[in-house]
C-alpha cells in the first residue's frame, strides 16, 4: 500500500530501508524530539531490530516510511489507544534535517491523518504531543488542522531536563 502526495510517498517500511534509516535518523536534533524509544545514537544493528518488528506487518498499517526521491527520509505512524480512550489516536512523525522546512513532513501528516480517519471509523480523535523547544513541529501540527489542546507543565523528561509539552488535537469533523 502507497498513500501518494505531491511531495512525497507513505509507504511501509521494508527491510532494505536499513541503511537509509541510520543514515537520517542517527540525528541528534531528531532523538531530541522523539519519545526514548527511539535510539541515539541509531545504529545499522538497531535499524534492523525496529524493521523486524511485527508492527510493519500490520494490516491495516500504522507505520509508514516517508519517501522522497526513491528513499526513505523520516517516518509516520500512529497507535489506537485503548480502554476508554479508544476512540482517540497518537501520532507522530519525523523527516531528515535536510528535509526541514520543506513542507514535506506537513503534507505526510496530513495524508497519515486523512488515512486514519477513512480507515478506522471508530476513531474520531487524533492526539500529538511537542516538547516545548521544538516551536517547528507545532506549526506542522497547526498546518495539518490541529489544535493546541493543553500546556502539560513539566510534563516529561528529555535530554536531562525536565519540560514542558504541547498537546495537539484534531477531531473528525
Amino acid at each position: 500500500m502507497e498513500l501518494v502526495g505531491t511531495k512525497c510517498v507513505l509507504r511501509p517500511w521494508r527491510a532494505d530501508d536499513a541503511d537509509s534509516l541510520v543514515k537520517h535518523a542517527n540525528n541528534r536534533k531528531i532523538w531530541r524530539n522523539m519519545c526514548e524509544r527511539f535510539p541515539h545514537p541509531y545504529t545499522a544493528e538497531k535499524a534492523k531490530v525496529w524493521l523486524e518488528e511485527p508492527i510493519h506487518r500490520a494490516e491495516p498499517l500504522t507505520a509508514f516510511a516517508i519517501e522522497v526521491d526513491g528513499e526513505a527520509v523520516g517516518g509516520t505512524g500512529f497507535s489506537i489507544m485503548d480502554d476508554v480512550h479508544r476512540t482517540t489516536a497518537r501520532a507522530g512523525y519525523w523527516i531528515a534535517e535536510p528535509l526541514w522546512g520543506k513542507g514535506i513532513v506537513t503534507e505526510a501528516f496530513s495524508v497519515l491523518c486523512d488515512y486514519l480517519f477513512a480507515t478506522y471509523s471508530d476513531v474520531h480523535r487524533v492526539e500529538a504531543t511537542v516538547f516545548e523547544w521544538n516551536p517547528a513541529s507545532c506549526r506542522v501540527l497547526e498546518k495539518c488542522g490541529f489544535t493546541q489542546e493543553a500546556r502539560m507543565r513539566k510534563n516529561c523528561i528529555k535530554d536531562g531536563e525536565v519540560i514542558d509539552v504541547f498537546l495537539y488535537a484534531k477531531v473528525r469533523e
